[in-house]
Order: C-alpha cells, then structure tokens, then sequence
C-alpha cells in the first residue's frame, strides 16, 4: 500500500530580521530532512505521514477536511481525481492552482505570508516561509525527500 508523506518545515522571523543577511542565512537553511514521523491515520484511502518541522504551540499545523472529501494543510489542499492523488495550492481569496500528481514523484510546494501578532500588548508582524515536501510514495523510506530529486518546485507569488 502507498503512503501520502507531507512534510512541512516553518521558518519564522520578524521586522528586524528582514535584511540581506537576515535572507541569506534563511536561503542557507534546510528544507527538506529525514522523516522523523511515522503513519498515524487514513487520508483519502491511503496511509498518511505528516512530518512537522518548526511547529509549536504557538504555531499549530493548520489542517481541515473540506466537504468535498478533499484534505487541507496550511493552504495547500490534497484531493483524488480519476484515482490519482492531486496538490494544490489555494492562496487567499484565489482559486485552487494545481501543482501536480502526487503519484508521479515528489513536490515541493512553498509561500511566504504575514500576520499580525499581539504579545504583551503590543501587535507585530510575524513573517513565514511555509514549505510542504509531498509525495505518494509506493515504498516508505526515511530519508525519501533526501535521496531523491523533486519533479517540481512550486513558489506562491504573493
């Protein structure tokens, strides 16, 4: 049986970590890593691992079941179409943009956002780069996204 692998890694910075270096330094980090997690439950009739890196309590993985069956993490969404296992991604008040086949290799998927956070009466903005590495992958290994190469690298222009 397959597995559905979804790793996902947060960085995290705020105002005063916007210069070039600042950049240079999150460029220079990882994104991608060994799989540390192992199958937990079913997501569309398949076995499902997913990988957190750079979460907390205070920055839970945002997942939902949408009515349609389909599965969201983050903003990226996970649906069946003729068999095949299908990502998306779905940026704010904007359609579903197909990224690809999750059964034909890997994908790295990624966007960069904003928000507003509020901590000791003060509000600031809280800046992310959230990376989702994806496959449907017919055989487990750990070290899946290391070994082999990505059959595309998708990044959200917003």
């Amino acid at each position: 049986m397959s597995t559905l692998i979804f790793q996902i890694h947060i960085k995290q910075w705020d105002k005063s970590q916007r210069s070039s270096q600042h950049v240079a330094q999150r460029a220079a980090m990882a994104d991608r890593f060994a799989i540390e997690a192992s199958p937990e439950f079913f997501i569309l009739n398949q076995r499902c691992i997913i990988d957190g890196h750079g979460l907390s309590k205070n920055r839970p993985l945002k997942k939902a079941m949408l009515s349609d069956g389909s599965v969201k993490l983050e903003r990226f969404i996970i649906s069946e179409q003729d068999g095949q296992l299908i990502l998306k991604y779905q940026g704010e008040q904007t359609e579903p943009l197909t990224i690809g086949n999750l059964n034909e290799g890997w994908f790295q998927a990624k966007y960069q956002w904003r928000y507003a956070l509020e901590e000791a009466n003060e509000i600031y903005w809280q800046y992310e780069e959230v990376i989702l590495n994806a496959v449907c992958a017919k055989e487990y290994d750990a070290d899946y996204f290391l070994n082999t190469p990505s059959q595309q690298v998708f990044c959200a222009d917003e």
